[in-house]
């Protein structure tokens, strides 16, 4: 699907970059490895050269011995180059300009985009170092993803940890979609379409400090808005309450409520299509108190409807052409979703379990309701599902009914 230049840093997380080449090449991806000095401390070149089925890259001269400029065709003819572990000192001669070896001349020969996959000592990471380097390649376009928490090899807990393959995975499809859209599809197929998005969770107030809330992270809207805007369309991001980055090319409105997500996708319409991922509160409090105290004991919250925003956008006179939403269920999560899509007026219904980490996490599983039938889709990331789901509304607005 695309040509993948993966960079392997120096450091114990190294090993997860062979597991991360074994994915990519059973997603379909093509990887050129490229080996570090300090990475060959950890990983041997025949094990990268046979998972990658690709011959690894670890000497600058040698690409430029027949003269020509070998770094920076290899830098280029990538799709996405991925920095896997990024070290404190790859991360620092990054920012820095720095190029005095083979991966470091790669990184700064190329307009291809970049995405730093760091993994290092906690306070290695939280070192002021680190965050201004940090904060200064994600100014330049450089993706940097946040690592995962957790006990570090040296025994220290805290953030550090490589993130595991699957989110590494997600990261990739992100960035692809973005640089490539016809990966998804079709090369703009979406010009001239607006699209409204909601992602994320609403907050009810209780009080002035406390509400009601979920544990959405967005990360499934957020990535269905940017395989969207990937493909062309205009995209109105109506976000709940959540610190992800806007999507590229997507135009961002921030709510809490659920009344106030409700009043921001009826003023983004009309539109050719909605897709509704938000998981929106079905209940608020009726009437928000000054600050509770602990010494008054627990309090009585009476509760009160919140508006249905897709039964409301799904029965509307001037409902987009096609209307998707998303349910969140446990149990018998496909009979739940189709009887939803008839009574909600919905053309599509989404459907996952969420009784484990999948709100939060980085992957969906997920089934596809549409008049037609149940569409069940194997275990993928979210940002794959986003591309997935894109493509059939692409192919929804091209044709004839959803």
């Amino acid at each position: 699907m695309a040509r993948i230049l993966l960079i392997v840093g120096g450091g114990i997380a190294a090993f997860k970059a062979l597991e991360l080449t074994r994915t990519l090449r059973r997603a379909g991806h093509q990887v050129s490895p490229v080996l570090t000095a300090a990475g060959a401390r950890f990983v041997t070149r025949l094990s990268l050269e046979a998972l990658a089925a690709a011959p690894v890259h670890d000497d600058l001269w040698a690409l430029d011995e027949a003269g020509g400029m070998g770094h920076i065709e290899l830098s280029r003819a990538a799709d996405l180059i991925v920095v896997c572990p990024a070290t404190a000192d790859l991360l620092a001669k990054l920012a820095a300009g720095l190029a005095d070896d083979l991966a470091t001349t790669l990184l700064l020969a190329t307009d291809t985009p970049v995405l730093a996959v760091p993994a290092m000592n906690v306070r290695m990471w939280l070192h002021p170092a680190t965050v201004a380097n940090v904060a200064t390649l994600r100014a330049r376009a450089v993706t940097v993803i946040d690592p995962d928490d957790g006990e570090m090899a040296c025994g220290e807990f805290g953030p550090g940890r490589l993130p595991e393959v699957e989110r590494i995975m997600g990261e990739v499809a992100t960035a692809l979609l973005v640089r490539h859209p016809r990966e998804s599809g079709g090369d703009k197929v979406l010009n001239g379409k607006h699209v409204v998005v909601t992602a994320g969770p609403t907050h009810e107030p209780i009080d002035p400090v406390r509400f009601l809330g979920n544990r959405s992270s967005g990360k499934q809207g957020f990535a269905v808005a940017a395989a969207l805007a990937a493909l062309g369309a205009r995209v109105t991001l109506v976000a709940g309450p959540v610190a992800l980055p806007t999507p590229p090319r997507c135009d961002r409105i921030d709510v809490e409520t659920a009344r106030q997500m409700a009043a921001a996708v009826a003023a983004a319409l009309p539109a050719d299509a909605a897709v509704l991922v938000a998981a929106v509160a079905d209940w608020a409090v009726e009437s928000v108190a000054t600050k509770l105290k602990k010494a008054d004991g627990p309090p009585v919250l009476t509760l009160t409807a919140n508006p249905d925003i897709l039964a409301t956008l799904g029965h509307a006179a001037d409902r987009p052409r096609l209307v998707i939403g998303f349910a969140a269920e446990t149990g018998d999560t496909v009979a739940s979703a189709v009887a939803k899509r008839t009574a909600k007026g919905a053309d599509w219904i989404v459907a996952n379990d969420v009784s484990g980490d999948v709100m939060g996490g980085n992957a969906n599983t997920v089934h596809l309701i549409t008049a037609g039938g149940v569409d069940d889709w194997p275990p993928l990331a979210k940002a794959e599902v986003a591309r997935r789901l894109a493509t059939r509304i692409a192919e929804a607005l091209a044709g004839g009914t959803p």
